[in-house]
């Protein structure tokens, strides 16, 4: 199919582009991806590209995977749309909430989903849904919400004050209120100024000390992300998520779990929070992986206990007050169904696991080079930290601009990769990519970090 070369004036004239200032279009034509398959992608020049992002983490079997299709088709056929308001359903949305339950710990009773559009939607959901749980009870005051510095939780009104990056809160003051920051496990950048190992745990003493500080009878829940994604891809150490369940227990607060980056093998496990042993979520916030981009869907997934806590004590001339347009949308609950599907049959969180080694293995081959400050990651899920200096941690001067550079170099060559705020590079492929394709990604990095360097650092 030829597309018009005016696509690109149209784009420039009409269309909003999220995190993108809105001179650079002026400076850069908008980048137009016409077609996809597997893990390649191709622009309207008829440029290929290999995804080395899964579009935006979320591709996990690739673009355009047949079965995917086959399955919207099939549904569209027989139903496209239908409200789940005041008690209706469709066969997709049963059949995905009760394939779900089936995929968790048993022991942890996480039965009852209800699917919207992503994840901003997934995460304003359970922070309304943790909120509501206490306040049925007759616990009005616990309604705050701790999450950490570095967490990216969404772009909602609320999960943009749950979000502790920052660059995001400014300008759009006032946020909501009843969101608290605390410490984050991120080693390599320690706001303590400790090394992990001769450190005690600080970033964990700090959740402590702010729910003493600002009272535990005041506190709903804490969300965080298994491994910080849009914050720079950090995983934490291993003592850290034990110890934060034990903290949630002791202080009568749920723990929310935000897996829309990290669910669905990504990770090198089905869920992210599997790698720590007795890790229970009260509650998962699931999208992206779950239908691999193909249509918007996210998963918010409550423990029973909370489910039935608020059908025992919510009036019951008052249903639950929440919901969008398009949850429970079953033609979005048909794709993830056959993307779990395939995920399962071809064995694509072993494959995260195995090839997630080996992309870790090359991408710390690169260590070598002055810029390169740390290397990071778990399953087909890493970064790379960029700094001016290696001893001192200190970011490229201007601030943003190394990772910027990067990722432009690195387009240049076909290869599409993201730049983070926090001075990183991140490295998301499809779970489905080969070793041969990590080669070319990590052999397009070595060629484009020496540029990089050179027009930056001199």
């Amino acid at each position: 199919m030829a597309y018009s070369k005016n696509l690109i004036d149209l784009d420039k004239k009409y269309l909003v582009h999220p995190l993108t200032h809105p001179k650079d279009l002026q400076k850069h034509p908008p980048r137009i991806i016409v077609e996809g398959k597997g893990v390649k992608m191709w622009d309207i020049d008829g440029k290929e590209y290999i995804d080395g992002f899964a579009g935006l983490w979320c591709m996990a079997v690739g673009h355009n995977h047949p079965k995917i299709i086959e399955a919207v088709h099939k549904q569209m056929k027989k139903l496209c749309y239908f409200t789940s308001f005041h008690g209706a359903s469709s066969p997709p949305s049963i059949e995905l909430a009760a394939k779900l339950a089936s995929m968790f710990n048993k022991k942890y009773n996480l039965t009852r989903s209800w699917f919207m559009c992503g994840g901003s939607e997934v995460n304003e959901t359970n922070i309304k849904m943790a909120r509501l749980y206490w306040q049925v009870q007759g616990k009005t005051e616990k309604g705050k919400i701790i999450s950490r510095r570095f967490s990216y939780h969404g772009m909602g009104i609320a999960t943009t004050a749950a979000t502790g990056i920052f660059p995001f809160h400014w300008n759009i003051e006032p946020l909501a209120q009843g969101f608290i920051q605390c410490a984050a496990p991120y080693c390599y950048q320690c706001e303590y100024d400790k090394e992990y190992g001769q450190c005690e745990f600080e970033c964990i003493k700090d959740l402590e000390d702010t729910i003493a500080n600002e009272g535990a009878d005041t506190i709903a829940a804490f969300i965080a992300e298994p491994v910080i994604g849009s914050g720079g891809v950090i995983p934490p150490f291993k003592e850290y998520f034990p110890r934060i369940r034990e903290i949630c227990d002791k202080n009568n607060i749920l723990l929310i779990i935000d897996e829309v980056i990290t669910g669905f093998g990504r990770t090198g496990k089905m869920f992210g929070h599997e790698h720590w042993g007795g890790i229970r979520p009260d509650m998962l916030s699931l999208a992206k992986g779950i239908s691999s981009g193909h249509i918007p869907l996210g998963a918010a997934v409550m423990n029973a206990k909370i489910y039935d806590t608020i059908g025992e004590f919510q009036d019951e001339r008052l249903p639950i007050m929440h919901g969008f347009t398009y949850m429970n949308h079953p033609v979005a609950c048909a794709a993830g169904l056959a993307n779990i599907e395939i995920i399962e049959k071809e064995g694509l969180v072993k494959k995260s696991a195995e090839n997630g080694k080996y992309l870790l293995k090359g991408l710390n081959s690169l260590r070598r080079y002055k810029s390169v400050g740390d290397v990071r990651g778990m399953g087909m899920l890493a970064s790379i930290e960029l700094v001016g200096d290696k001893e001192k941690r200190t970011p490229i001067l201007p601030e943003n601009s190394a990772p910027d550079a990067l990722v432009d170099e690195c387009w240049k060559r076909g290869v599409y990769i993201r730049s983070s705020t926090m001075e990183t590079i991140a490295i998301a492929p499809a779970l489905i990519m080969d070793k041969k394709t990590i080669d070319r990604i990590i052999n397009v990095l070595d060629e484009c970090i020496p540029i990089m360097e050179k027009n930056l650092m001199g």
